[in-house]
């Protein structure tokens, strides 16, 4: 009788866990799922599933006496408190110009800031982080590749959601009240699904990581995205010169080894020989980029000027308050062309626009510029520091996968702001952790 004392402690260990991991998978999934937030609520599923597995994963640690100082750990806290520094000085030095914003929007930021900072710690804390965090990535891109499948559902009509709808004009959006938001999702979910199908030890797990990769591809390009399109358009080139670099390192004799070599030998001929079709590609590659802004020259150049205004007035105000920053939340006023060139009622209506207001609520669409004028120059250093730190880890591991995601969110980050996304804070410590683990361990077998 004393046997089953022993093995069902066990069980309800493993099954809390499995809980703890099912509501951290779902809360990241769903924090971009902003049209099934109830009405006039800033929270919705998303939120609500994070701030349970908070509480219950603060209760685990408090019981085990605290995690143990770990290496990814250590980075994230010092991160945080200088981060914190930084807002706190902006905040400050906004107050001493007589800065005014909003201060419902200044309350939200905060607000996310300490739950993401909360969340991209304990992500990292437990025995055996390394592992785990591999486990995590398989649920949470077998999970977000399900949603997606219900989401494209959802928009061909196939079902039903009431209070949402998956399009804004010709772009899908999905739950989100942003593509941009679901354009995130899918780089991150296609760019974790391609480590996955890197590290997986058989052609099964290989050809199940594609298979969750393809849908958020798929999903991303029906969200009509630029910066999608681009991040896709950059991650291949680059993850294949990754790959040469692995397979061509010192030591090595293999066949994979050889064929690289002479991949990169007929580079040099394969450039002259396409030199006479040079002048085709730029025409056709004007054309493409033409097709991706979904417009003519002219709206091309319009949404180029409008972001170019924003960028300017970002970095003015940012050295208004003399580096410092003006604390959290935006600090730019809409530009003209968006506060009076709306072309309808719907337009008007969208909420990837903030409203017409007299307080600043317009942001650079450019997360370092953003923090340029909240944390002022300390803050984007310790962002800048925070990315050079986990992508320092992964090229040293050769964890290419890993490497090309941390390159895929610098170029999303350069059109959006996105250290707000929990999804994205998913993804970095994901990167720490595994770059910590590989440097610790002895040196990994390439697949």
């Amino acid at each position: 009788m004393a046997r089953p004392h022993v093995i069902f402690p066990h069980r309800s260990k493993a099954g809390f866990s499995m809980l703890l991991d099912l509501l951290l998978a779902l809360g990241l999934l769903l924090s971009t799922a902003s049209q099934l937030r109830p009405t006039g609520l800033p929270v919705g599923p998303g939120e609500l599933f994070l701030v349970t597995w908070v509480f219950l994963m603060l209760g685990r640690e408090a019981a085990r006496l605290g995690p143990p100082m770990t290496r990814p750990l250590a980075v994230l806290l010092i991160f945080w408190a200088v981060f914190a520094v930084a807002q706190s000085s902006g905040t400050m030095a906004g107050y001493v110009i007589g800065d005014v914003h909003d201060r419902d929007l200044f309350l939200h930021s905060v607000k996310a800031y300490v739950l993401l900072a909360i969340v991209s710690c304990l992500i990292v804390v437990g025995p055996d982080a390394g592992a785990h965090l591999h486990r995590m990535a398989w649920l949470v891109v077998s999970l977000g590749a399900g949603f997606l499948v219900l989401q494209i559902a959802s928009g061909f009509g196939v079902i039903g959601i009431s209070g949402v709808d998956p399009w804004y004009w010709e772009r899908f959006r999905g739950w989100s009240s942003n593509a941009n938001q679901l354009a995130l999702l899918c780089v991150v979910l296609a760019l974790l699904s391609l480590h996955l199908a890197e590290l997986a030890p058989r052609a099964g797990g290989k050809v199940a990581a594609l298979a969750c990769g393809i849908v958020p591809v798929y999903v991303g390009r029906l969200s009509m995205s630029d910066s999608f399109a681009l991040v896709l358009a950059f991650s291949v080139p680059v993850y294949l010169a990754l790959k040469l670099r692995s397979w061509t390192r010192p030591g090595r004799s293999t066949v994979r080894s050889a064929f690289a070599w002479i991949v990169i030998l007929a580079i040099p001929a394969g450039v002259i020989a396409a030199a006479p079709l040079v002048n085709a590609i730029a025409e056709e590659a004007v054309d493409t980029a033409r097709f991706v802004a979904r417009g003519n020259e002219a709206d091309t150049e319009r949404s180029a000027s409008i972001r170019f205004g924003i960028w300017a007035a970002a970095i003015d105000r940012g050295l208004e308050s003399a580096m410092l920053g003006l604390g959290p939340g935006p600090h730019l006023k809409n530009p003209f062309q968006i506060d009076m060139g709306p072309l309808s009622e719907e337009a008007q209506e969208n909420p990837n626009n903030p409203k017409q207001s007299h307080l600043p609520n317009f942001e650079a669409h450019n997360t370092l510029l953003d923090l340029f004028t909240q944390s002022g120059l300390i803050g984007l250093l310790s962002v800048a520091g925070l990315g050079a730190v986990v992508l320092a880890g992964t090229w040293n591991a050769r964890l290419d996968g890993l490497t090309i995601l941390m390159i895929g969110l610098a170029v999303f980050s350069s059109f959006h702001f996105i250290v707000r996304h929990p999804i994205v804070w998913f993804a970095i410590a994901m990167c720490l952790v595994a770059g910590s683990t590989a440097r610790q361990s002895s040196p990994r077998i390439e697949s």
